[in-house]
Parts: C-alpha cells; sequence; structure tokens
C-alpha cells in the first residue's frame, strides 16, 4: 500500500489498546499528538508523559495548564462535556522525568510500570532554539537519544520507538537529497571525523575552565554557544541545533540493537491546517511572523527569489499522513528495519559492544522519498 493512500481508519485502530510513552508534550508537535490520538482513538489505553517537573504532582498540574487546557482540546472537551477531566485522568498519565538522565530519573517502582506496559515510544522532546548553548543541545539532543535507546531496550513489549528529528540535519545543500542515515564519524565536510565522545569531553573541560577563570553567567552562556556553532561550522552544519540532532540519529543507529526504530525528519512545521482547529498555531516561531504579518495585514508584500522552494507545511493531524502512517502499520515487528521518514529504510549500526562509555550505552556525566527495494537491502 502506498503511505499516502493509507485509511485513518487504519492508523487510528492501531492505538486501540497501546500504551504510549510521550516526551516533549508539552511542546506543540506533543500536543497534536496527544489531542489526535485522544479524538480519533479514545480506545487507547495509556498515555505517559514525561514532563520535566519536580514531582507526579507537579507534573499532572503541568499537563493540565500547558497541555490539556489549551485551546487545541477545545474540540474534546466539547465531546465529552462535563466527562472531559475523567477521560484525561483515565487516559493520561503524567511521569515527572527528563530525558538526559538515565531511566529518566524514575524512581525503580515507576520505572518498573511503564517498561513493561509500553507498547509505542514518541521522542519529540527537544531544544530547538539554533544557536542554544552547545552543553544545554547537547544533553537534551544527544545525551537524551541514549538514554531514550537505553529505556527503550528496557521495555518488553515495545512495537516501536519513533524518533522525531528534522529535515535539517542535513546542512546546507542544494539539489536532491537522499534520506540517507548517519553513520557514526560521519560529517557533512569532506575530510572531518566526528567523535561524540570528544564532544562531550570537550564540552567538560570547557566548563572546567571556565569555573575556573569564574566566568560570570553571562560569558559562560556566550563561551557555550559560540563553542556549539563553532563545532557546527567545522563538521559542516549550519548551526548547533542540527548538529545535535545529527549526533542524536547517529546513538540511535549505533546503540539500537534490534529495536523497531523509526525516525521522521519533518521540515519547517507552521501551524494546523485542518483539524481540530484550522490555522492553530502557538507561540511564533520560525517564519510564523511572516503568516501572522500578512493575515494581519501589516506585511502585504516581501521579497523572494521566484525560484525559491519553500519546504514548510502545515500540521495536518500527521497521524493518518506520510510521517507516521507507514511506521503505525501494525505489521510484525520481527527484523524491522530503522525508517527515515522525510515528513526511509535501515540504519546501519555498529556493536553496542564496541566504543567508549557513552557509545556503550553507559550512563555518562552529564525531498520526501522511499528507499527502492534494492537499496534496502543495501542499507540493510
Amino acid at each position: 500500500m502506498v503511505i499516502g493512500e493509507m485509511d485513518a481508519a487504519q492508523v487510528a485502530a492501531y492505538f486501540r489498546g497501546k500504551n504510549v510513552l510521550i516526551t516533549g508534550a508539552t511542546g506543540f508537535l506533543g500536543k497534536v499528538l496527544l489531542e489526535k490520538i485522544l479524538r480519533i482513538q479514545p480506545d487507547v489505553r495509556k498515555l505517559f508523559l514525561l514532563v520535566r517537573a519536580t514531582d507526579d504532582e507537579s507534573a499532572r498540574r503541568r499537563v493540565q495548564t500547558e497541555v490539556t487546557g489549551r485551546e487545541i482540546f477545545q474540540v474534546l472537551r466539547e465531546k465529552h462535556g462535563k466527562g472531559f477531566e475523567d477521560f484525561i485522568e483515565e487516559k493520561v498519565c503524567p511521569l515527572a522525568g527528563d530525558v538526559m538522565y538515565e531511566d529518566f530519573g524514575l524512581d525503580t517502582a515507576k520505572l518498573k510500570e511503564v517498561s513493561k506496559d509500553v507498547d509505542i515510544i514518541v521522542n519529540g522532546a527537544a531544544t530547538t532554539n539554533f544557536y542554544e548553548r552547545y552543553d544545554v543541545s547537547f544533553d537534551t539532543n544527544v545525551l537524551g537519544a541514549k538514554q531514550i535507546c537505553a529505556f527503550a531496550n528496557k521495555c518488553t513489549k515495545l512495537k516501536m520507538l519513533l524518533h522525531v528529528s528534522t529535515a535539517y540535519v542535513s546542512g546546507e545543500q542544494e539539489g536532491l537529497i537522499l534520506e540517507k542515515p548517519f553513520m557514526m564519524g560521519g560529517t557533512l565536510r569532506e575530510g572531518t571525523h566526528l567523535d561524540i565522545e570528544s564532544e562531550l569531553n570537550l564540552i567538560k573541560h570547557t566548563q572546567i575552565e571556565l569555573k575556573a577563570n569564574c566566568a560570570t553567567d553571562k560569558a559562560e552562556r556566550k563561551t557555550m554557544k559560540e563553542l556549539g556553532l563553532k563545532r557546527a561550522r567545522h563538521f559542516g552544519w549550519p548551526n548547533t541545533y542540527v548538529f545535535t540532532k545529527a549526533m542524536g540519529e547517529m546513538l540511535l543507529g549505533h546503540l539500537r540493537g534490534d529495536l523497531p526504530v523509526v525516525i521522521i525528519r519533518p521540515s519547517i512545521i507552521t501551524s494546523l491546517l485542518k483539524e481540530p482547529l484550522p490555522g492553530w498555531m502557538e507561540g511564533v516561531r520560525t517564519i510564523d511572523s511572516v503568516f501572522l504579518g500578512y493575515a494581519k495585514q501589516a506585511l502585504k508584500f516581501f521579497l523572494v527569489d521566484p525560484n525559491t522552494i519553500m519546504d514548510s507545511g502545515g500540521h495536518g493531524g500527521k497521524l493518518h499522513d506520510g510521517g507516521h502512517a507507514g511506521a503505525l502499520r501494525g505489521t510484525s515487528t520481527d527484523h524491522l528495519p530503522c525508517d527515515i521518514v522525510h515528513e526511509q529504510p535501515g540504519l546501519l549500526h555498529d556493536s553496542p559492544g564496541d566504543g567508549p562509555p557513552l557509545l556503550r550505552g553507559q550512563p555518562a556525566a552529564r525531498g520526501e522519498r522511499r528507499a527502492h527495494p534494492a537499496e534496502q537491502d543495501a542499507l540493510l
């Protein structure tokens, strides 16, 4: 079946009776995903939301305030009426934790409960600031991917780990760009080799130097931001965000073992396209200010190159379009390859037993295209 022709009902049916762990649920994509699942598949068993908070009660309040209390849940709230809060309480389980910590910082009892129940993990947690501090971006986008992979390997009934990356891990290139997996050590600049362990050590060394020199908070932020940008450009990436997301993909490929992994690489995501609230957006990111200016008639025109192709998209509730549909067919996960979807197959991976501590999975201190079957064989 062609992914684009997949019936939405078939995808919705996949979630019936499933337990799903979602990271990054307080972000834009996380809210859209959560609302979509609850609206089209109310028979989903449980949605675990990993949220940064001091305890589960704080996590619950944060979900109520920042997620289910937002306008995007208006349709769902009207559908359930007075029973909305009871429905949310039955289906949604907030967890206080953080992807950058081993086992997300969950206590033993909670870890055991979640790991034995989870069928699907959607990792949407990320630091998306293009010029974030290198240490902050590395913690979430690189070490976070490592911790997600380690946790997924403890989930006894896991059917899929879906990781949200970005199309811009491909850097600033022109022409047809194939969706190829990143191998460990690979870069976008010829003649360079990327050692993720060395990058972590560089961050630690820089932090030690800053502390020894009694650097101010402002000086520390400036230094760490400049370091991230310098390292990204050294290896051919334009900014710290896409650089660290690329490293996260590398670690997933290296540590996944036999995990069924899907990596989605969306481009610019703007507002909702149709449902539940056409045009809904939250905050002003990337090119949102252009759309808002045009909608309010404050920006009536702007200069562009007419030959330029803008790769952006309204979020159409991607559970039933190309991005997630191919991953959610409910087929057997035996020998399932790692798909890369631009919103396709096989992440080669080295033996998890090789390499330094970070790459062995040990705790550290801190153009839409589907590959031809012949390529799949080569990639696998």
